[in-house]
This record gives structure tokens, sequence and C-alpha cells, in this order.
């Protein structure tokens, strides 16, 4: 019997273990999809655009300087969140599931932090708002990513990890729109996608299976939290270099999408109402192009048995458009980098879900794991509004040097790109 035989998913095989080998129906990969939608419209939107717009209101001098200090205060919650929650979420045992009760109540509480981000009258406010925002949206994000894990079969990741890519990046560009026609109502533009997020993981939960596992729970101690944070490097190099693969590309993302609305600002010289409107343009176009590549890229890594070549090359396209960036100054140069841009990363975001479920360390404990990946989303969030802030700053008084911030993130790709080859777990 051949080795993708003995992959194949059958309706007849128990759900005995986290990472399942049961096939998914269309209905479950609409639900994961519309799951991730609500989540990442409510919790990317303020990244991209809203956040900036508040940033704005508050500091109309120096919104730069805000954004830097918010955003790192609530990547430590994103932090904190995703390893713990996806960790404890493993060991839940109730009714209702394990994935389901951090899924729902998580989300109820993002939306309390996303209101109170929205009335906050100073950026200390504004910064716990984020930060509550950030534990809560991961704790959630957490146990949807180990729901996709305990759910999912290795012959259908591909497939599945596109419906994720589409998804999320779609949702990008909805709440990017709605920052158009909500640019000065900031409450609607920080709760109502909320409230859509909550309606669309409700209905997820209803519709993927969230069986109990028939192993026993260890006991709960001290060294299990830390353990939460950890997965062994030397023991896993391939979890390893997926993981610095990832950290590196979403450090190159919000190293320049920190500070898009600002570079329209700055660079090409709009008012804020014409960046606003042709960041959601150039978004339009980073989606449709997204959109094709990724329609396509997870059909065809599950049809080759291949991750490694569409994970790397698409990192380095993505680079690419950075660099392209770097040396623009006009609406059409962005909108050529946003389509360069969006065509790779509509690759990268369909393979490297399933490129990281493949390389799992512990597939009874695919949340813990799947926690510490996510450690590699959170912490660049963190960590590249103030270093793109420090190479802006570099020979220029007015935190304006977009050229060297521009290429500090395309080589943070490139770098990401070249990670991905030692793994030799997948090919």
């Amino acid at each position: 019997m051949s080795a993708s035989e003995t992959m194949k998913p059958t309706p007849e095989a128990p759900l005995t273990q986290a990472v399942s080998t049961i096939a998914v129906s269309k209905k479950y990969l609409w639900g994961l999809g519309l799951a991730e939608f609500g989540l990442f419209v409510a919790l990317l939107s303020p990244v991209y655009v809203s956040l900036q717009l508040k940033a704005q209101e508050l500091n109309p001098t120096d919104p730069a300087g805000v954004i830097a200090s918010v955003l790192p205060i609530g990547a430590l919650g994103a932090l904190i969140a995703n390893p713990l929650a996806g960790s404890l979420s493993d060991r839940t045992r109730t009714r209702w599931g394990r994935r389901r009760p951090w899924m729902v109540i998580g989300m109820i509480v993002f939306i309390v932090g996303l209101a109170i981000v929205a009335y906050a009258p100073t950026t200390f406010v504004m910064g716990v708002g984020w930060l509550i925002s950030q534990l809560a949206a991961n704790a959630a994000f957490s146990a949807l990513t180990a729901s996709f894990a305990d759910n999912v079969p290795q012959l259908q990741r591909g497939r599945a990890s596109s419906v994720i890519a589409l998804a999320q990046n779609v949702a990008v560009l909805f709440g990017t729109y709605l920052a158009v026609f909500f640019a000065f109502n900031l409450p609607v533009l920080f709760i109502a996608p909320g409230i859509l997020a909550i309606v669309l993981v409700l209905v997820y939960s209803f519709i993927a299976r969230d069986e109990l596992p028939t192993t026993p729970i260890k006991k709960f101690t001290f060294l299990n939290i830390i353990g939460s944070f950890w997965t062994n490097p030397v023991k896993n190099p391939d979890f390893a270099f997926a993981w610095w693969s990832r950290f590196l590309i979403i450090f190159a993302t919000f190293m320049f999408t920190t500070y898009r609305l600002l570079y329209m600002e700055h660079v090409i010289g709009l008012g804020t109402a014409r960046a606003t409107a042709a960041v959601a343009f150039g978004v339009l176009l980073y989606t449709i192009a997204l959109l094709v590549s990724s329609s396509l890229s997870g059909f065809l890594s599950d049809k080759l048995g291949r991750r490694k070549i569409f994970v790397g090359g698409s990192t380095a396209l993505f680079s690419v458009g950075l660099i392209v960036l770097a040396h623009t100054s006009t609406i059409g140069g962005f909108y050529t980098a946003e389509a360069i841009m969006g065509f790779a990363y509509g690759i990268y975001s369909a393979i490297d879900t399933a490129l990281v479920v493949d390389v799992l360390p512990n597939a009874d404990k695919p949340g813990k794991d799947l926690g510490v990946i996510n450690i590699a989303n959170a912490l660049p969030q963190s960590l590249a509004p103030a270093f793109a802030a420090v190479l802006l700053g570099i020979g220029s008084a007015t935190h304006q040097n977009y050229t060297l911030m521009l290429w500090g993130a395309g080589i943070a790709g490139i770098l990401g790109a070249l990670a991905i080859i030692p793994v030799k777990k997948v090919r």
C-alpha cells in the first residue's frame, strides 16, 4: 500500500487522535472560511486602518508615535494568549467540546476590548482596550486554528489552507472599504466588525466537530504553563525553521502595513480622505491578485505533494514588492507593488498553514504547538512597528525615511524565504 493510500481519509476512520484522518465536507470549509473572515475583519481592520485613524484623532501631530506605543502592548497580549489558550484548550473537557468555549467566550470579550478602543479618550486607555482585544481575539484564534488541525486531514490541508487565506484577505479588503465609509464614525468602524465576528464564529462552532480525545489529561502544573510557550527547536528542527519563516514574513508585512496610511500621506502626498481611499483600492488590487494565486496554489500543492517551493518562492516574491515600493513616489507605483505582494502572499498564505500542520511535533497536542507557531504571528506585531519606527527616524527628524524602512522589510522577507529551505519533513 502506498503512503498516499495510508493517508487517504475515510468516513469509517475513528476520531481518536487530535489530527484528523476523516475527510471534511464543503459545509465545513464554508464554515471555516466564514469564521476566519469574521475574526480577521474585526482583528486586522484596526491594524491596517482604524487604529491609524484613532491615533490621528488622539494626537494629530504624531500619530505614528501613538501607533508605535499601542500596537506593541496589544501584540504582547497576543503573544501570551496564543500559546497559553492553545495549550489550555487541548486540556479543556466540557459538554460543548474543548475548542468551542474558547472561541465563543474569546469573541465576546474581544468586542468589549474593541469598544474600549473606539471610545478611548487617551492613548493609555486605547492601549488597555487594544490589549484586551488582542488577548481575547488570539485566545479565540488559537482555538480556531487548533480546530482546523482537529478536523482537516493531511490530503485536504492545502485546499483548506487556501480557504483560510482567501477568507482572511477578503476580510482585510472588506474592513478597509468599511473604513472608507465610516472613517469619521470610529465606534461603528471598531464595533460593527466585532459583532459580525461573533456571529460567524458561532456558525463555525455549530458546524465543526469538537469531539473530546480519549487520551488522559496529564496533571496541570506550573511547568505545563511554561511549556505552553516552548517547543524544543533542537528536537524539532523542521518546526523551528517553519516558525522562523513565519516570523520573518509577518515581521516584514507589519513593518509596512502599520504605516501604510501614513506612507500614502507622507510619500505620495495625499490628504487623509484620499489616502484612505487609495489604501482601500490598493488592498482591492492586492486581494484580487491574492485570490488568483491562492485559489490555484492550494490545489496544486496537494496534487504535487509539495509545500516548500510554494512557501519559499512566494516569500521571496513578496520581498520584491516591498523593495519596489521603496523606490516609488506615485500612486501607480504603489498599486503595482500591492499587486505583486498580493499575488505572492496569496501563494504563501494558502500553503503555509498546511506546511505548519504537516510538521507539528505532537499530534496529540495541536493546540499547544500551533499556539507556539502563532507566537510567530503575534511577536512581529510587537517588534515590527518599533523597529520600523527606528528605521523611519534614521536621517529624518520627522520619521519619514520610508525607503530605508521598506528595504529593511524586504530583507526580512528574503531571510524568511531562506529559512524554509532546511525543512526536511515535507517536500
